[in-house]
């Protein structure tokens, strides 16, 4: 519910300091959209090395949060709603690859999905520079935003409502299904929209395990190194430009089903 009353002072200062943390986002952004050339950024739209690339970026990070459903959501639950021994250090696991620098995470995973890996070894098939291993690095690296924004959703529903259906007759997993997921719809969603934004801008962990096929923020990087900041600026501000429709899209449908409830 939005407040409607208080002191134009009270707003006044919270409208002034939060702008502050908008100005400082919005400023580089601008300024770097700002001296783009509008030709440059034409050309660049049609270069087919760039749109695979940021296809590649999109896709790839969708997949990875994809896959989050099947495990995510249940690992979500049981920390939500249960206690046992070593909690604490499975919660700790899975908030591990927010704080590890990436470029670690990269090396760790090369370890096991390397070519003289742990799977490379038993299986004798390496994804090194693969389509897969990008969806890997996006997935461990932006899977815990998934797992706490579903967590701390399932922690605010009342368990109350899902013992009633059992008492009821239901099984644990039609409760499951039609009581407490229904319930957590909107941080699922919130969740998926983290965790794709954020396997979108990772550059440390699948440069390790795939510097081709090139994700946008490798070939930003590439770019940058072979030629300079004329060549790399117009990659950058495409994919910001996509990367802000895409999320003021999803905003407004949001409020739309929102206000539709």
């Amino acid at each position: 519910m939005r407040q409607k009353y208080g002191s134009p002072v009270f707003k006044t200062v919270l409208i002034s300091l939060g702008f502050l943390i908008i100005f400082f986002i919005a400023t580089p952004l601008v300024s770097m959209v700002a001296t783009t050339s509008p030709d440059i950024l034409f050309k660049t739209l049609f270069d087919k090395e760039v749109t695979s690339s940021i296809f590649l970026t999109l896709t790839a990070s969708f997949i990875s949060t994809l896959c989050a459903f099947f495990s995510g959501i249940p690992l979500a639950y049981v920390l939500a709603r249960y206690d046992f021994p070593g909690k604490k250090i499975v919660e700790g696991i899975v908030d591990i690859p927010v704080i590890i620098p990436h470029s670690a995470a990269g090396i760790a995973l090369l370890t096991v999905w390397g070519r003289r890996s742990l799977f490379g070894n038993i299986t004798g098939v390496s994804i090194m520079g693969t389509e897969a291993a990008i969806c890997i690095g996006m997935f461990f690296v932006s899977v815990s935003f998934f797992v706490n924004s579903v967590k701390n959703g399932f922690k605010l529903v009342d368990y109350r409502y899902e013992k009633i259906a059992l008492t009821l007759g239901a099984t644990p997993f039609k409760a499951f299904f039609t009581i407490a997921l229904p319930l957590v719809k909107k941080s699922i969603i919130s969740g998926s929209v983290m965790m794709w934004a954020r396997g979108i801008s990772e550059f440390g962990a699948v440069i390790v395990l795939a510097y081709h096929p090139m994700v946008a923020p490798i070939l930003i990087y590439d770019r940058y190194e072979s030629f300079g900041l004329k060549y790399a600026k117009p990659v950058a501000v495409l994919l910001i430009i996509i990367c802000l429709l895409i999320f003021i899209s999803t905003r407004i449908f949001e409020d739309f089903k929102r206000n539709k409830s």
